[in-house]
C-alpha cells in the first residue's frame, strides 16, 4: 500500500517525542488513520469540493497558476485533494463535458487492464507474446521473437527497432537487440497489448476494458484507432481524474476492488527494469536517480521532474496531456490541452515550470 499523508500535528508529536527521549508509543494516540478518500458517484455530475482556503493553500498565487495554464494552451485542469475537487478550470470553448485525447497518457489505462487480465487468470506477464499473437508477429528470427514476453511490451524493452515508427505490422517490427537488453519508447509493441488482452480473454478489447474498468468507476470515453496504428483514448478531464483516484487508492474504488493484485500495482508504479529507472509499467516515475526519454538512448542524471514530489508517478502524453498522482499528498492532478511548447514529446520543461507554480499555490 502507498503511504498517505500524516497530519502535521502527529508529525510534530513524533518529533517532540523523539527529541525528549519519550517512547513514541506513549505519545501517539492508539488509533492513527489516514485521511479517507472521497469518491464521486457514478453517472452523476456530483463531486464534492474542498476550497484552497480550507486547506491553507496560498490563494494569492492561484491567479498566477491559472494564467500560466491558459497562456500555455491548456483546455482543462483539475486538482483533487483527498478525492475532492480543489480546482477545476476550463479554457477556450472546453467544458466539463468536452472529450479530449489522452495521447500516451492512455498507456496507463492499458497497463491497468493488463493487470486485471492477469489477476483474472487469462495471461501472465512472463508469457511469450507469440502465445497470443501467433508466431511471425514480428519480422525477426524465430529465436529472437521467442524472447519477447508481455512484460517486455509493458516495460518498453522488446528490443524491436523503434526507428521504424509506430507501425505494428510484422514488416516494421524488426530486430535491434535481444528483448530485455535495450529500453526504447516504442508504440508498436505497446499497441499490440490490446490484441494480446483481446485474444487472451476472447473478448474484444474495448468491451473488456469497458466492463472491467471504465464502467466500474463511472468513467466516460472511448478508444479511437488512429490510422489502424495506435489506439488513443478520449474522455472528459473528470474521467481522467477518476482513473487517477482509482490508482491513488491502490486499485479500489469506493470499497470495490477493481484490481487487487498488490504486487502488480506496486511493480506498475516502480522501476520495472534497470535500463530506465524512471519507467514502470507504462507509467513515468519521478524521484529516481536517472531517466531516459523517448527517441534517444541518452541517460540523464537526476529526477524526471525536479520541482515535483519525489513519489509522483505520471501518465504523460503528446501535446502535454498530464495525469499526476502523488500518494504522499493524496493528490491527483489532470492537465489536458494543446502542446505547451514546440516539443511533441510526452515529457517537457512545461512539467517542471507547472510544478513550480503548483508548489507556490499549494504552499
Amino acid at each position: 500500500m502507498k503511504i498517505r499523508c500524516i497530519p502535521l500535528l502527529l508529525l510534530l508529536i513524533f518529533i517532540t517525542a523523539c527529541s525528549s527521549g519519550n517512547d513514541i508509543e506513549e505519545t501517539i494516540p492508539d488509533e492513527v488513520t489516514a485521511t479517507p478518500l472521497y469518491f464521486p458517484p457514478s453517472q452523476s455530475p456530483e463531486w464534492e469540493t474542498l476550497s484552497a482556503n480550507e486547506l491553507g493553500w496560498n490563494t494569492a498565487n492561484e491567479s498566477s497558476l491559472q494564467s500560466f495554464l491558459e497562456e500555455n494552451g491548456t483546455k482543462a485542469f483539475i486538482i483533487l485533494k483527498d478525492g475532492k475537487i480543489v480546482a477545476e478550470w476550463y479554457f477556450d470553448d472546453h467544458t466539463q463535458n468536452t472529450s479530449w485525447y489522452w495521447a500516451s497518457a492512455g498507456k496507463t489505462l492499458t497497463s491497468f487492464t493488463v493487470g486485471i487480465a492477469q489477476e483474472q487468470g487469462f495471461l501472465n506477464l512472463e508469457d511469450k507474446t507469440s502465445a497470443y499473437l501467433g508466431t511471425g508477429w514480428t519480422a525477426t528470427e524465430a529465436e529472437q521473437e521467442d524472447l519477447i514476453t508481455i512484460r517486455h511490451q509493458l516495460t518498453m524493452t522488446s528490443g524491436l527497432d523503434d526507428g521504424q515508427g509506430d507501425c505494428k505490422t510484422p514488416d516494421c517490427l524488426t530486430y535491434l537487440a535481444d528483448a530485455g537488453t535495450r529500453w526504447a519508447y516504442h508504440n508498436g509493441p505497446y499497441t499490440l497489448l490490446d490484441e494480446v488482452v483481446a485474444n487472451a480473454t476472447e473478448t474484444e478489447w474495448t468491451a473488456y476494458f469497458n466492463e472491467n474498468l471504465r464502467d466500474k468507476i463511472g468513467m466516460d470515453g472511448f478508444w479511437f484507432s488512429r490510422n489502424d496504428v495506435n489506439n488513443v483514448y478520449f474522455s472528459t478531464a473528470r474521467s481522467m481524474a477518476r482513473f487517477g483516484l482509482l490508482n491513488l487508492n491502490d486499485g479500489i474504488w469506493n470499497g470495490e476492488t477493481i484490481l487487487g493484485d498488490t504486487d502488480y500495482l506496486d511493480q506498475m508504479a516502480n522501476s520495472s527494469q534497470n535500463l530506465n529507472r524512471s519507467y514502470g509499467y507504462l507509467w513515468w516515475l519521478n524521484g529516481k536517480e536517472s531517466y531516459r526519454l523517448p527517441q534517444t538512448q541518452l541517460q540523464f542524471n537526476g529526477p524526471l521532474v525536479p520541482n515535483a514530489p519525489r513519489d509522483m508517478y505520471s501518465g504523460l502524453g503528446r501535446d502535454d496531456q498530464k495525469l499526476y498522482i502523488v500518494p504522499s499528498e493524496n493528490l491527483v492532478i489532470v492537465r489536458m490541452g494543446e502542446s505547451a511548447e514546440e516539443s511533441l514529446l510526452a515529457l517537457s520543461s512545461f512539467d517542471n515550470a507547472l510544478w513550480e507554480r503548483l508548489n507556490a499555490f499549494m504552499d
